[in-house]
């Protein structure tokens, strides 16, 4: 290769786009488009190489790919890299992508049939080298410290190092000449290169170091002592192979020369369009403004603390002026963006430490008022400030935006303010506009939709056992931290808001149901629900007496002593002492001692079941009646978890802190833990609880004819199931045939399989095959549905709920089949589990505004899956339980009745015992 020198200060650059690909796919979090398409390795593989450009302004650059298939090394030795898994499917789908993408940027690029990047890479660093031109080849690959030389270096940009001769010799403890043989003794297990057994990287240097080349070690094998040399000498033969697969070919025979190595201007038209179809709008947005050319950073592989892409201009509010001149501004606002800061995760124990405000894109206020650090200057009273901002607040005329706004809510309302006028969250915006897609958490929206790296908490607070509150933060790193996320948050509004509006079903879900939902959570959770912590305890006492009668039976049945905690000492007791069989293995290839193992393996002996059993004991006792009494408020005396609306994918509500939705009740003692959930003195609980509601919208979504009927008629389901599938009168079924009816009913809901049932009921796979074609020869409108929604979603990529919520199905056509059955169950069940989360929440609204005008005594204290649970005076609460039981079942008309159970009582398992029902 003969061209031209390039200018020494302008070394030609060399990209291992292979690395760098799988670098930016686990760097960020898993984002997608609209459309629910994977992007985040496209975009982070655009981020850094917009930074390389930035940074260097390369007059030669290449992108070199691995290619697809084997290679020569393949050859050498057929289980070269055998132990790779495959390429993950939401990283290759993402592949024709970044080629687009580098292309349109008028970036080189190269993939050569049969040859590996390193390969390329070698012969084209080696090809300039010796021209004299200096070459940085950007990787993060140990292998190619090798190539360093006095002209060649490597930038692995993840730690931001650039690596010379001697950097070689500082990482690797040998100089690059040595490189080869250092790995060849190590091996490569991500390569399946056989190397020395036990031999890593300090003893490799070591012996490199003392006896020279590998050819010199190899020859005094014998000098070498203990362990090591007893596996240096079994190992002989097998280096000379490791050695020649290790070392990158410098003479490859390629399809390009040096001078066709410069960059070309960018097509900023296909660009722009790439942008768009892949959700990177402010990117797009970039390419038509002023500042186009320029290309701006989006950040690095690793980016500093904070990358501003979209500077915020912050105003620290000190003084009465500022004030005021900030409250004429909000008060002048159409929108008013605006965000608390605390000491505490916990909103009903914060303190609050200051407030940040913004209502322009580009401009942030920050109030601190109760930063109390050594030298901390003085601020505005707290008490003043939200007196002067209390009309603003409570004002339900004045729409309101935030993120997560209702954990501000509830900050604000334990010091005494009412927020009223809640119009936005973007928290809520981004997850009815995909809710499995990514993330929806500030930092992870700006980065996908505005392509901006938000300030870190950490960056402000420290990490770990260094992390300070926030009322310890200097004002000079708070003040931009809380205006940014205010400011940011407008401009997430701006950008999600539209995409929203563009959607009428998605639009109307986020306004009549998610975001008038977050002032009646917040309030449920600042009422909070009271415990008996004596009886808490007593139930752990009992718990604990019951675990150990059954660790005294497991060790008896084991025939000694173990730990029944420890899967590895039980997998020893199973497999090896028992010889029971092997039914599944960890991701280690360990044999497993998972619930669904055990479950199976319970039928061929009673260890298994003891342990199911002592599991189960142990987690309610860690989980509930230890972990419950000291979750009580001290404040309050009660309990106040945390309801999610953005984290489940079907639109159903999870709870944390503690989480309240998994407590077992069909389990004795789980229901005694329920019955620690108590009324204050004087009041009631009421539970209402909709009945059978996603086998109801089955039959309403499937339209089948004796579904419908079997509902209309009040029939009990799984009875009418069982006359209707095994062919018996009504009034006949056994309770057997009625459970393996329940059992098809539901799970079918959840797409079990014949295999599935057959494990469930314990019958052949296939008598449980004839159960499930019975139950579709009987309930055609059933398998018509199912069938017809497995098309749609194909054919859309999502199915959507009554009310027209939507989950995206990335894998619906995927190639690989256990991903493409997993998203066919999740189309049959997302409309039902998600229409019925629907409807709980419509309910929830129906009801609690029900009660604020008509029972204001009665408060919402718990929504636990199809369940409400109210407090309030026994008298007004057993007057009024029919009433809101009814309004629940008519808050939509179905072609089949809702039916709601509901129940009275001091505690709330006793509240379960259903004192009436109501239907629609």
């Amino acid at each position: 290769m003969n061209e031209a020198r390039t200018s020494p200060e302008k070394p030609l650059i060399l990209v291992d786009g292979s690395s760098w690909l799988f670098r930016a796919y686990h760097a960020l979090p898993p984002l997608t488009n609209a459309e629910g398409m994977p992007t985040g390795a496209v975009f982070g593989m655009g981020n850094m190489l917009r930074k390389l450009l930035k940074d260097y302004t390369p007059e030669r650059i290449c992108v070199v790919f691995d290619p697809s298939g084997d290679t020569f090394r393949n050859a050498l030795y057929a289980e070269y890299k055998a132990n790779r898994s495959e390429t993950p499917e939401d990283l290759s789908v993402q592949y024709p992508s970044i080629l687009e993408l580098i292309e349109a940027m008028g970036l080189p690029q190269i993939t050569v049939p049969g040859v590996e990047a390193d390969d390329v890479i070698g012969t084209l660093a080696r090809a300039a080298a010796a021209q004299g031109e200096p070459v940085l080849i950007v990787t993060s690959d140990k292998d190619m410290a090798q190539l360093v030389d006095e002209r060649v270096s490597l930038l692995d940009t993840m730690k931001n190092r650039r690596m010379d001769p001697g950097g070689v010799v500082e990482k690797f403890g040998v100089s690059p000449e040595r490189i080869i043989d250092y790995l060849a003794l190590m091996g490569d297990t991500s390569d399946n290169i056989p190397g020395v057994p036990m031999v890593g990287p300090k003893t490799a240097a070591k012996w490199l170091n003392e006896y020279g080349t590998l050819d010199d070690l190899i020859a005094r094998a014998d000098e070498v002592k203990g362990k090591a040399g007893e596996n240096l000498r079994a190992h002989l033969t097998q280096l000379p192979l490791a050695r020649e697969l290790a070392t990158i070919k410098l003479d490859v025979e390629l399809p390009v020369t040096l001078d066709s190595l410069q960059p070309r201007e960018p097509d900023r038209e296909r660009l722009r369009a790439l942008y768009r179809k892949l959700g990177f709008n402010r990117l797009a947005d970039e390419l038509d403004g002023p500042t186009a050319k320029a290309e701006p950073s989006e950040g690095a592989e690793t980016p500093p603390p904070h990358v501003n892409a979209a500077e915020t201009e912050v105003t620290t509010v000190l003084d009465q002026a500022s004030f005021d001149a900030m409250l004429a501004a909000l008060n002048a606002a159409e929108l008013v963006c605006f965000d608390t800061e605390t000491d505490s995760l916990d909103a009903n124990q914060a303190q609050l430490v200051g407030l940040a405000f913004a209502v322009e894109a580009g401009r942030g206020w920050y109030v601190p008022v109760a930063h109390d650090y050594l030298g901390a200057p003085d601020q505005l009273d707290r008490t003043a400030v939200l007196e002067a901002l209390r009309p603003l607040l409570e004002d339900p005329n004045k729409p309101k935006l935030g993120q997560h706004l209702k954990y501000d809510l509830n900050v604000l309302a334990a010091h005494g303010v009412q927020v009223r006028g809640v119009a936005h969250d973007t928290m809520l915006q981004s997850y009815v506009l995909d809710a499995a897609g990514n993330r929806h958490d500030m930092d992870t929206l700006a980065l996908k939709y505005l392509g901006h790296q938000t300030i870190k908490f950490a960056d402000v607070a420290g990490k770990g056992k260094g992390q300070i509150t926030f009322n310890q933060v200097s004002i000079d790193k708070a003040a931009p931290y809380s205006a940014e996320d205010a400011d940011i948050t407008l401009r997430l509004h701006q950008t999600l808001y539209p995409q929203l509006a563009a959607e009428p079903a998605l639009k109307k879900v986020y306004e009549t149901i998610e975001i008038p939902l977050v002032p009646v959570l917040a309030r449920i959770e600042q009422t909070g629900v009271k415990v008996d912590v004596a009886l808490l305890r007593t139930i752990s006492s009992e718990l604990a007496e019951r675990m150990a009668q059954l660790q005294t039976e497991a060790h008896r049945e084991a025939g000694g002593e173990f730990n029944l905690g420890s899967p590895k000492q039980l997998g020893v007791i199973l497999y090896e002492q028992l010889g029971l069989p092997v039914l599944g293995k960890t991701p280690k290839g360990e044999p497993s001692t998972a619930e669904d193992v055990l479950e199976e393996l319970a039928a061929q002996h009673p260890l298994p079941r003891l342990i199911l059993d002592w599991r189960a004991m142990q987690k309610l006792r860690s989980t509930y009646a230890e972990q419950l009494p000291l979750a009580v408020n001290p404040r309050t005396g009660r309990i106040h978890t945390s309801y999610h609306q953005a984290v489940a994918a079907t639109g159903r509500l999870s709870s944390s802190d503690p989480n309240l939705q998994n407590i077992p009740v069909r389990t004795a003692e789980g229901r005694r833990i329920r019955q620690a959930f108590i009324a204050e003195p004087g009041n009631a609980l009421l539970a209402i609880d909709y009945s059978q509601i996603e086998l109801r919208l089955m039959a309403h979504f499937s339209g089948d004819p004796r579904l419908q009927h079997a509902f209309a008629q009040g029939q009990d389901i799984h009875q009418a199931t069982a006359a209707e599938v095994f062919g018996l009168p009504l009034d006949e079924v056994p309770t057997e045939r009625r459970r393996a009816a329940k059992a098809i009913n539901f799970g079918l809901i959840y797409g079990m399989s014949a295999f599935g049932l057959a494990r469930q009921l314990g019958i052949p796979r296939g008598e449980a095959q004839e159960y499930i074609d019975r139950f579709f020869g009987r309930y055609p409108g059933v398998k018509h549905f199912m069938d017809t929604t497995r098309t749609q979603a194909r054919e859309r990529g999502y199915v959507e709920t009554l009310f027209g919520r939507r989950l995206y199905l990335p894998n619906i056509a995927s190639r690989n089949q256990g991903l493409r059955q997993y998203a066919e169950r999740t189309a049959i069940n997302a409309p039902l589990q998600g229409t019925a989360a629907d409807l709980i929440k419509l309910a929830m609204l129906d009801v609690s505004a029900f009660l604020a005008e008509r029972a204001p005594a009665i408060r919402m204290i718990m929504q636990v899956h199809d369940e409400l649970v109210f407090e309030g005076p026994e008298a007004e609460i057993r007057a009024r339980a029919a009433e809101i039981a009814g309004r629940m079942c008519r808050i939509s008309a179905l072609d089949v009745p809702l039916v709601a159970d509901w129940g009275v009582a001091l505690q709330w398992d006793a509240a379960h015992s259903a004192e009436g029902h109501a239907s629609s």
